[in-house]
């Protein structure tokens, strides 16, 4: 296996979740992630999250991530800066738990004007939360798909779908299709990731990331090989997380070892 020229195809990250995704040439990783992605979180007044699977229209926000915070822009909201707070000097009362999924994190809220934006992005009561003890990802710090399986699902729909639909970090070339299943870890130069599960995959696969609105869905075909029994779902990508190598460069054509 690894004979083969496996690379990195693509790097990619998504500042606010379930915004719009940023393409990058190199990327660094730190300890919870690609740098300056999922740092960033719409949620309800009560804390919830809220993603694409409900509020179609966050696949048209644009940031612009940068040191020392981030611009959002969106058509319906406008433009907003936002400065990146600094958790040891935040007031007691700007902090609060925040949900994703089942997970509750320790996030910073960032006041009235960010979330009047919000609410005009989602078209109801909603706020914006930074990353505190942790960043927003589903579960994991990172998801890796290949260009191969994409091409292998793609034969197999009326229509092709483009990566952006699965909302990759790291995009792989020159494996097999579904090989990344048989995957147990990649080595990037100094850097190693370890695959720990497959990605089950939901609604969100339906939306165009240009658009904001709902398309082919790649489900029902994913359905018919891709179901996963023990996870209970239909799976695309693996989930990765970092063993080490925080603070390392990647870039897309590094080469890519594998054990699986």
């Amino acid at each position: 296996m690894n004979a083969r020229a496996l690379r990195i195809h693509s790097l990619h990250i998504y500042p606010v979740k379930s915004g719009r995704v940023i393409d990058l040439d190199e990327a660094r990783l730190g300890p919870r992630g690609l740098q300056y992605d999922r740092e960033w979180l719409f949620v309800t007044p009560e804390g919830r999250f809220i993603t694409q699977r409900s509020h179609p229209v966050l696949a048209r926000l644009t940031a612009e991530p940068d040191d020392l915070g981030v611009t959002l822009v969106h058509p319906d909201a406008g433009r907003l800066r936002l400065e990146r707070p600094a958790p040891m000097t935040t007031a007691p009362e700007d902090w609060r738990k925040v949900t994703v999924w089942k997970r509750e994190i320790e996030a910073i809220d960032l006041g009235r004007e960010a979330a009047r934006f919000a609410s005009a992005v989602v078209g109801e009561p909603a706020r914006i939360v930074a990353a505190g003890s942790d960043n927003f990802p589903d579960g994991y710090p990172l998801l890796v798909c290949t260009r191969a399986s994409l091409e292998d699902l793609n034969r197999k729909l009326p229509s092709a779908l483009p990566m952006s639909r699965f909302r990759p970090n790291i995009v792989l070339d020159g494996t097999d299709a579904w090989e990344e299943d048989r995957f147990k870890e990649l080595r990037i130069n100094d850097v190693r990731l370890k695959l720990v599960k497959a990605c089950t995959r939901c609604s969100m696969t339906a939306i165009d990331q240009q658009s904001g609105c709902k398309a082919l869905s790649p489900l029902p075909v994913l359905q018919e090989f891709r179901f996963d029994a023990a996870l209970r779902g239909v799976t695309f990508g693996q989930n990765a997380r970092i063993e080490s190598g925080a603070g390392s460069l990647l870039r897309v054509g590094d080469a890519v070892q594998i054990s699986g």
